[in-house]
């Protein structure tokens, strides 16, 4: 498939979802400074009272997101184009994350309104840095150009990084904050590293007049090596893949728990979004859905084996936590394995699966995370042991939680098995069967620790001592359940999002 290259005027019709954001960043930041004075002395007492500020600037966030998905679909699609000199593809692989992350982004601010610790002060910041980290996140899925892909990568991590610090007093938050920001600026340096070495040997930073210059055969093989490793460092770092997930546990129990919602989701899949246009624009030649690798190093195998070593710590390290936000972190750690899985195929099939999975875990992770800060509204009740007799004390509670774990671990007739189902299919039909087989196996070992929440819930007695049921907003009702339709409809009417992820599995190929 081809792309029209547009120039830079011509292309500033089609980045109007993204100017649209820009612009609710500003009027957030201008709406909490004029008329968010005195916020400080009406802090929230209970669920569901907050200062008129707060309500302001989550209505303008929310009618920022809503906007720029209305640019985004009055766009409509006229075919693959290059935008800015062939810096941005607008391609089916790029409207599908940028309707994504406006999604998440949209879920994840009317998740955190009722969380008491996030509503109090500085609440147009937070609105402020979910819409940039959005923003961040389309253009990092859109970029085909080394320097925007760096650029659109600090756009993720540097709002990442406050986000992660938000709760301020916290030492968790703090450390927490600390660490995802030492540990990214030296995966970013190592990346810029990798980058430079790739300008240097291909003499340009366009995706396209690299994979050309890769495909003469002029640059030995070796010297490609430690570029890409140090590439993947930033890429893997972003998705929390190993060896480059050492930040997940920690920063996950010490951010607030919507924002863990939304690292777990949000820049995970604009990580995993670069890491597939990356390898599929440079290292891959041939048709849409029989790609062959360029080059003589096998990259298929490297991601395979990132993948099946991802998958098995990340469920080896989630056994023994009694932490449900480090448990969870471990898992996301082990999905973003089972997501790598696709992405060793490098085809039609590969990316077909991905997309159809992230969608999946999105409804099925940020539902968990929901239950989660449910029960720790009030307070940081965390810990397996929390959830003792939920199911009794509690029952839709209990039930949704029950179902969006069983999801997690891919167990029939949820969309987890499903979306498991997918990512196995284009294995097999690649051939790959060793790859196939580690994921089954990690599929068993994961039911084990989801299991311990599930009986925790409903075979072990609540604690005398816990007082009574926490109170639920009418709006967290509502997400979880309409986190929990999706979660089960999609397990046996699927079609639809099938065809969805079938027709945005499409990459611009080339100018």
């Amino acid at each position: 498939m081809n792309g029209t290259v547009l120039g830079n005027a011509e292309s500033i019709r089609y980045f109007l979802p993204e100017i649209v954001l820009v612009g609710t960043i500003l009027a957030v930041i201008a709406f909490e400074l004029f008329a968010g004075r005195g916020r400080a002395t009406d802090p929230p007492t209970a669920i569901g009272r907050r200062s008129p500020v707060c309500d302001g600037t989550l209505a303008i966030g929310i009618l920022g997101v809503a906007g720029s998905l209305a640019a985004l679909l009055s766009l409509g699609y006229e075919g693959p184009l290059l935008l800015f000199e062939g810096a941005i593809a607008w391609d089916p692989f790029s409207v599908f994350f940028r309707w994504f992350s406006l999604a998440v982004a949209a879920a994840v601010l009317l998740i955190a309104h009722p969380y008491r610790p996030l509503v109090s002060l500085h609440h147009g910041e937070f609105v402020s840095l979910v819409v940039g980290t959005a923003f961040g996140m389309m253009l990092l899925a859109s970029s085909t150009n080394l320097l925007l892909v760096y650029l659109a990568l600090e756009m993720v991590s540097l709002p990442s990084y406050i986000l992660a610090g938000f709760l301020r007093g916290d030492r968790r938050s703090s450390e927490a904050a600390l660490k995802y920001a030492v540990y990214g600026a030296a995966a970013s340096g190592a990346m810029l590293y990798g980058l430079s070495f790739l300008y240097g040997m291909t003499g340009s930073i366009g995706f396209f007049e690299m994979r050309e210059a890769i495909a003469g055969g002029e640059i030995p093989v070796v010297h490609l090596l430690v570029p890409i490793v140090l590439v993947l460092a930033g890429f893997g770092y972003k998705i929390a893949a190993v060896p480059f997930h050492m930040w997940a546990p920690d920063v996950y129990e010490g951010s607030a728990t919507p924002i863990t919602a939304f690292f777990s989701v949000g820049p995970k899949a604009a990580g995993l979004a670069v890491l597939i246009r990356f390898f599929h624009s440079v290292f891959a030649a041939g048709g849409e859905d029989s790609l062959r690798v360029i080059g003589s190093v096998d990259w298929t195998l490297v991601l395979g084996i990132l993948s099946a070593i991802t998958m098995t710590l990340g469920n080896l390290a989630a056994i023994p936590q009694d932490n449900l936000k480090r448990m969870l972190a471990y898992s996301s750690i082990a999905h973003a394995g089972t997501m790598l899985m696709g992405a060793v195929v490098l085809g039609g099939s590969g990316v077909h699966a991905i997309l159809f999975y992230l969608v999946v875990y999105a409804f099925m992770n940020l539902g968990a995370f929901l239950v989660v800060i449910a029960i720790s509204i009030d307070k940081r009740r965390e810990t397996i042991a929390d959830f003792r007799g939920l199911g009794w004390k509690m029952p839709f509670l209990g039930v949704s939680m029950t179902v969006f774990l069983l999801s997690l671990t891919g167990m029939p007739p949820t969309a987890g098995f499903v979306a498991k189902f997918a990512i196995l299919r284009a294995l097999i039909e690649e051939e790959i069967y060793w790859l196939a087989v580690v994921g089954v196996l990690n599929t068993v070992v994961s039911l084990y620790y989801y299991a311990r929440v599930i009986k925790a819930m409903f075979l072990d007695p609540p604690d005398p001592a816990e007082p009574g049921v926490p109170s639920l907003s009418r709006i967290h009702i509502l997400l979880i359940v309409l986190f929990l339709v999706p979660t089960i409809l999609f397990g046996f009417r699927f079609g639809v999002l099938d065809a969805v992820a079938a027709a945005s599995r499409s990459l611009v190929a080339g100018p």
